[in-house]
């Protein structure tokens, strides 16, 4: 990499923060300020740095590119969904960043096989829903929200964000005239939700924190002000709205980290009442479930009350309190979801660090014999695909690893026989048996045995460049998925590996609960371990291995910098959460108060404000030999302010051991126009991908061309 300039220097303006007797002089806090000139002048310094710096990396990235457009399908349609008179899929044109939404009427109503579309001939009743390349022009950036149709067809509701801050506008399209109705509602949360009646349409606002605090209801056309129909006052809570499949019910959920709460009303009734279906309790978490069991209504309700790994439950509709178990708590499967159909339950779980699914029929007298869908790869992923219908003879399932493109298939319920419907396409050459994937464990320090990823080219010789990812964060699980740009890594003998650390879900809720709160820095240690892990095995080396994560991952990776800075060449870190206690101070910010199940409120409590300060990787910078690092963020980033990343590289850069010889070590790229998810369309995401690519592959000291 180029680096003939000095880089940015930020001005240092202290700010002093006292809380529980510690006094914190902060000297870069004045970024925050994004309306300020000097703070714009400054991420663009930035970010011209960094294009300097980078610019003989040019090459590789436009190779990259090619890469990625080359290996993808740009005109594409997806496997059309059935409901109700149409088939509805996706398209993709050649050239254009965005898809379009399309529907084709159903000829025979009894035959549930889709019908196999051309992407390139015309398809009889073809009807464009909605193109989201007209809905995004003269915008720099654009995020489709809710895409929803009414129960009987005629209607879209859909909704757009046009700058990246995640408040969308909600819009209604008539699908028999083409023409938009006069309504719109600005400044809300996603997602819509229909009632029965095909005229009124649920939606959630957010509140100057972001929290989805309120639900309304908006009747089509109708003059008189949208209905306030629940308000969630607890700051802790978040909250949504959707329907049952059954298309019987509304409900209501109300969320913290650890507890919830559910209300339910009759979804014909446009001017419904709803009742809860089991009051909160603290960190008590239970989900709903509508089926018909034996002729009788019932909720299935699954919880973890008393069951860390949850257990299933069924109650009448009428008496939600009056409970049998169905399935017990087990200490090595954790439940995840029930998803209820007129002849069938699916039951989805985790067991061996993997996502799972249970086919259950539903009899005249009560419940059948469960059996799991299973495939024969180590490291399949197995799950839900399109299921809208309460009634169909058939379950739509998805499938995939790493190395094996997502598979669509029809399960037939009657007899069991599955038919793929389409495998991802993935152009050129493109082998499975070329790679290699596997599942290894390390060991932490405290005796934890940690699940580890492992994916490569065929016949790679060892030591060879490595990329470990991690996240590590709110029970969330990094499971095996198909990436066509990562061909770009593995194709360059570079080895993928993922640490499934503590504070996901992988191996169940107590994985979760010992990677939180006053145990946090288990997600850190373990990986390290596995970096650690990498190296004594023989499979990379620390001038070759390459750390990467976002958001709370983009916390994990400045908590191995401080804690391991040997052990890695580079790290990149991606709207990174690495100025957490300034963050988790201030309730006045997105987020704050319902992140404090996750973190604990050091407001509050002194422990807490003493554990995240010795991790918190703004507040831990040293003046030591630090690998090279990236940090990419978004101006418009509502979860993650731009201001964390911005302040985390100005006191990198300020404390370098050797500022002449490490100038170009530490980046900072932003995007101007961009929120958390980055920037939009998709080949400016290729185009975003192969930048960060090419400064691995060179940080990792791996082959370029390939």
């Amino acid at each position: 990499m180029s680096g003939d300039i000095a880089p940015p220097i930020a001005k240092r303006v202290d700010t002093r923060r006292e809380h529980h007797g510690d006094v914190f002089v902060d000297p870069y806090e004045w970024l925050r300020d994004k309306s300020s000139k000097d703070v714009i002048d400054y991420l663009e310094a930035e970010n011209a740095f960094v294009e300097h710096v980078t610019e003989d990396l040019a090459p590789l990235r436009q190779k990259i590119f090619d890469e990625i457009k080359t290996r993808t399908k740009e005109t594409d349609l997806s496997v059309p969904t059935r409901r109700g008179d149409w088939w509805y899929y996706g398209r993709s044109f050649q050239g254009k960043q965005y898809g379009v939404q399309c529907r084709c009427p159903v000829t025979d109503p009894d035959d549930w096989t889709p019908p196999e579309l051309d992407e390139n001939t015309e398809i009889p009743g073809e009807q464009v829903l909605l193109d989201e390349n007209i809905e995004a022009e003269g915008h720099e950036f654009f995020s489709l929200g809710a895409a929803t149709v009414s129960i009987d067809g005629n209607i879209l509701a859909y909704s757009v964000d046009v700058k990246g801050d995640e408040r969308y506008t909600l819009r209604f399209k008539d699908l028999r005239t083409g023409q938009r109705y006069g309504d719109e509602i600005e400044g809300i949360g996603a997602g819509a939700t229909w009632a029965a009646d095909n005229q009124t349409v649920y939606y959630v606002t957010v509140d100057d924190a972001w929290r989805p605090d309120t639900v309304w209801r908006h009747r089509l056309g109708a003059e008189t002000p949208d209905e306030k129909v629940y308000h969630e006052p607890d700051e802790r809570y978040w909250i949504g709205v959707g329907r049952t499949r059954s298309n019987k019910y509304l409900m209501i959920a109300a969320g913290s980290a650890v507890t919830s709460e559910l209300r339910y009303a009759d979804a014909s009734d446009p001017d419904a009442e709803f009742t809860v279906v089991w009051p909160r309790r603290d960190a008590v978490e239970y989900s709903v479930e509508h089926a018909v069991v034996g002729g009788e209504d019932r909720f299935l309700i699954l919880h973890n009350d008393g069951a860390e790994n949850f257990t299933l439950v069924e109650a009448p509709v009428a008496d939600p309190a009056n409970v049998r178990t169905l399935i017990g708590h087990r200490d090595d499967v954790r439940l995840d979801a029930v998803d209820a159909f007129d002849s069938h339950l699916v039951l989805s779980y985790r067991s061996q660090a993997l996502p799972r699914i249970q086919l259950w029929p539903l009899t005249d007298t009560g419940y059948g014999t469960a059996q799991d869908v299973s495939f024969d790869s180590e490291l399949m992923s197995v799950g839900l695909s399109a299921n809208p219908n309460w009634s169909a003879p058939k379950l739509r399932i998805g499938a995939t690893s790493f190395v094996t493109p997502v598979r669509i298939y029809d399960l037939d319920l009657v007899t069991g026989e599955r038919t793929l419907l389409r495998e991802q396409p993935v152009l050129g050459d493109y082998r499975p048996e070329d790679y290699v994937e596997r599942r290894d464990w390390a060991v932490a320090a405290d005796g934890a045995r940690v699940p580890i990823s492992i994916i490569h080219r065929a016949g790679l010789q060892f030591p060879a460049p490595a990329l470990l990812y991690g996240y590590g964060a709110y029970e969330s699980c990094e499971d095996p998925r198909f990436s066509i740009a990562r061909l770009s890594l593995l194709d360059r003998g570079m080895v993928f590996a993922v640490a499934h650390v503590r504070g996901g879900g992988e191996l169940g809720r107590p994985w979760y609960e010992h990677g939180k709160l006053l145990e946090k820095r288990n997600t850190f240690t373990d990986f390290i371990a596995v970096a650690q892990h990498l190296v004594d095995t023989g499979i990379t080396r620390p001038e070759n291995l390459v750390a990467y994560g976002g958001s709370a991952g983009g916390l994990l990776m400045g908590a191995v910098a401080n804690m391991a800075p040997d052990l890695f060449a580079g790290i990149l870190a991606a709207v990174p959460f690495v100025d957490p206690l300034t963050t988790i101070l201030d309730p006045s910010l997105p987020l704050t108060v319902t992140e404090w199940d996750e973190w604990g409120n050091p407001l509050e409590d002194p422990e807490v404000y003493r554990y995240m300060k010795s991790y918190s990787p703004y507040e831990n910078v040293e003046t030591k030999n630090y690998p090279a690092i990236l940090a990419m963020t978004s101006l418009n980033d509502t979860r993650v302010y731009y201001v964390e990343p911005a302040k985390w590289v100005a006191a990198l850069r300020y404390s370098q051991a050797n500022p002449s010889a490490d100038a170009a070590k530490v980046l900072l790229k932003t995007e101007m126009n961009a929120g958390h998810g980055g920037i939009s369309g998709r080949y400016e995401r290729w185009k975003e991908t192969a930048f960060q690519y090419a400064w691995l592959l060179d940080v990792a000291k791996a082959e370029h061309s390939g």
